[in-house]
């Protein structure tokens, strides 16, 4: 058995790069099969939260000409913070990081992206903003996590098409892309299964940002307490890239409006239009007022039910083609 090294999408400005992992400890646990369904299927995501993290274990990152060495946090988790030469190289960029166990080297390698320059920047929600996930639901939301494999998992009709072009926005070339980020409160364990799902449907590559991992059976059944984490993470990815005019989407089964509305008010000239997926058949009115309040602000907003109007609004006011 060996320690098991997983590395995360990584981002970078034009003086930092910021890359992230996990280091667990060894295990016989096999990783998540993607093709297996129900009881096995519910085996593999039970398995993610069952393993456990290598605290202050040694991580090496190859930058360049040099080698630089930081260890992992109680939870396992690492992150290197470290100034970025200037250089023309944008796009998504290698990066390796290494662990050694009884004299060996485990390596493992992932992307960052430098963005090309532009003007958009592109930040969304994953449950039920993109990925049907029943979050009103508890009963279907953890029938859906556990016993319906990746690939039978659903996404809602056009959401694709539009994330698609809002990547592309602005772009005169169509091999560069906008700095695209999927903010979550799902935990670093489902990291793999959410990467699976936007290849699968062929969403924008973008930088996961997720919620500390969790070590035990019980935390993968508690209620999730808190939306600061992505408060948190979208305020940095806003002041990571300070010149971008970004795009915000979410959806009204939890807090997204009530997030998207306070980095409205830190941000205000930074925001360009907020979405908001409606979750039920009526739309909510403290929803409907935050929308009303940002568009005070200057912010475009759009409640929708479909992502074909989400669309049509982000053709109206000129941000896709």
């Amino acid at each position: 058995m060996k320690p098991i090294l997983k590395l995360y999408r990584g981002y970078a400005n034009e003086q930092e790069l910021i890359v992230m992992g996990h280091v667990f400890k060894p295990t016989k646990k096999k990783d998540y099969d993607f093709q297996e369904k129900n009881l096995k299927n519910a085996r593999s995501v039970i398995n993610m939260f069952r393993i456990k993290t290598q605290t202050n274990a040694d991580v090496y990152l190859k930058h360049g000409e040099i080698k630089i060495h930081t260890k992992t946090l109680k939870d396992g988790y690492f992150k290197f913070c470290v100034p970025l030469d200037q250089n023309e190289i944008y796009g998504w960029i290698p990066y390796e990081v290494s662990i050694v166990y009884k004299g060996e080297t485990i390596s493992a390698k992932e992307n960052y992206i430098r963005p090309h320059k532009g003007n958009i920047g592109v930040i969304s929600d994953i449950d039920d903003t993109f990925m049907i996930s029943y979050t009103l639901n508890p009963f279907k939301k953890f029938y859906n996590i556990l016993f319906r494999s990746v690939a039978s998992r659903k996404v809602f009709k056009d959401v694709v098409p539009h994330y698609q072009a809002l990547s592309l926005a602005g772009r005169e070339n169509k091999e560069e892309f906008n700095a695209f980020f999927y903010v979550s409160s799902s935990e670093w364990n489902l990291y793999r299964l959410i990467e699976k799902f936007t290849e699968i449907h062929k969403l924008p590559k973008a930088v996961f940002l997720l919620k500390d991992i969790k070590i035990s059976l019980t935390d993968f059944f508690t209620k999730r307490s808190s939306h600061n984490h992505k408060f948190e993470k979208i305020k940095h990815i806003l002041e990571f890239y300070p010149n971008l005019q970004y795009v915000l989407l979410g959806d009204d089964s939890q807090h997204d409006p009530y997030l998207y509305e306070a980095i409205c008010k830190i941000f205000p000239v930074t925001v360009k239009a907020v979405y908001i997926r409606q979750s039920n058949r009526y739309e909510k009115k403290q929803v409907t007022a935050i929308m009303k309040n940002l568009q005070s602000l200057g912010v475009s907003t759009c409640y929708f039910r479909h992502s074909s109007e989400a669309i049509k609004h982000s053709k109206k006011i000129g941000i896709i083609s």
